[in-house]
């Protein structure tokens, strides 16, 4: 018997990696060290900070990648993975440096895989880092034919004194709502049950998707915020702190930004939840509370700003394309979220 027979090809591996190499060069910033194929990647610090302190996110694509499956569409499940960890490097201020991935699979597909593998890179250019390097796990028994998983994992930078952790917001602040691309990549759990009891297939199509399949409205991969974010920064906007719209929805993750003895109001007449979530609530009878808990409802990323920035902040963002809205207002309380 050889590792053949026991069903992992070492060769399709070793030529799946040539394969994807110039992938991944397309990524490379002048910080990197050395090329694909070494046991670590390696990434030079760089130049011109004083305090440095490097921040580092780490999350997968969750069971949205069964959808991706089920329609053999796998383009966009790959910047969704960059998304999730680039986003929450973001939070803090950080810009991403680099990024690194696990791709996990019964038996090397080398066609689908680097389908994944291009969403990878083309998440990495999106965010401006580097994809330093990665794993690919050949698993036979272990996952059914056909099946993956992705885990991702960014590490980013920021100058220690222009670190957001919450420290700097003030009650009054305004927070400001940048559009999501759609589900984005949480909440998969509750749509994939939905579209069975219903009995909705991934090839149907309904009126509000413009002749496209719910499908491939579902797959539309997470917005990457990082580069207009950064922008707004250096640009001289002034960001208190910021929050990535993730499982939970707003009211987990928008408390998770704020200071001590603080709360936030939040008014959902100020934004447009886009028609797929409420397709989504009608379809599956779901409460606007676990609607609220369980999906982002449009709102992908949050700034908190002072309330003399807040128009200037949102003609910056509807400037590159992505819609913005002043949805709520920091208060004293203990750390809630108020919806209204």
């Amino acid at each position: 018997m050889d590792y053949r027979e026991a069903g992992v090809d070492v060769e399709a591996g070793r030529a799946f990696v040539r394969q994807i190499r110039s992938m991944v060069e397309s990524t490379r910033r002048p910080e990197v060290l050395g090329g694909l194929g070494g046991f670590s990647g390696l990434f030079q610090i760089p130049g011109g900070y004083r305090e440095p302190v490097l921040v580092s996110g780490t999350d997968g694509v969750g069971t949205k990648l069964k959808l991706a499956q089920q329609c053999d569409r796998h383009d966009t499940v790959g910047i969704d993975l960059v998304a999730m960890c680039v986003n929450d490097v973001l939070t803090s201020g950080a810009e991403p440096l680099f990024f690194l991935d696990y791709l996990a699979t019964g038996q090397l597909n080398p066609e689908q895989l680097t389908q994944v593998v291009a969403g990878i890179t083309q998440g990495c250019q999106l965010a401006g880092c580097a994809l330093l390097g990665g794993e690919t796990a050949e698993m036979p028994g272990f996952y059914q034919p056909g099946e993956y998983d992705l885990a991702g994992f960014s590490v980013g930078i920021v100058e220690k004194q222009h670190i957001l952790d919450g420290s700097q917001v003030q009650v009054g602040d305004v927070a400001i709502g940048l559009a999501s691309q759609g589900v984005h990549s949480n909440g998969f759990s509750l749509v994939r049950k939905i579209l069975e009891v219903a009995g909705v297939r991934l090839d149907d199509t309904f009126d509000f998707l413009s002749g496209k399949t719910i499908g491939d409205e579902l797959l539309t991969p997470t917005q990457i915020y990082v580069k207009p974010v950064l922008a707004a920064r250096q640009s001289g906007l002034e960001f208190h702190s910021m929050a990535h719209i993730t499982g939970g929805g707003l009211p987990e993750n928008l408390p998770r930004c704020l200071g001590a003895d603080q709360s936030i109001q939040v008014e959902t007449s100020r934004w447009t939840v886009p028609p797929l979530f409420d397709w989504l609530a009608k379809t599956g009878a779901v409460s606007t509370e676990d609607m609220f808990n369980t999906f982002n409802m449009g709102i992908g990323f949050v700034v908190l700003v002072p309330p003399s920035q807040v128009e200037q902040t949102i003609q910056w963002f509807e400037a590159q394309a992505i819609a913005a809205w002043a949805i709520g207002e920091v208060v004293v309380g203990q750390g809630a979220l108020v919806l209204t």
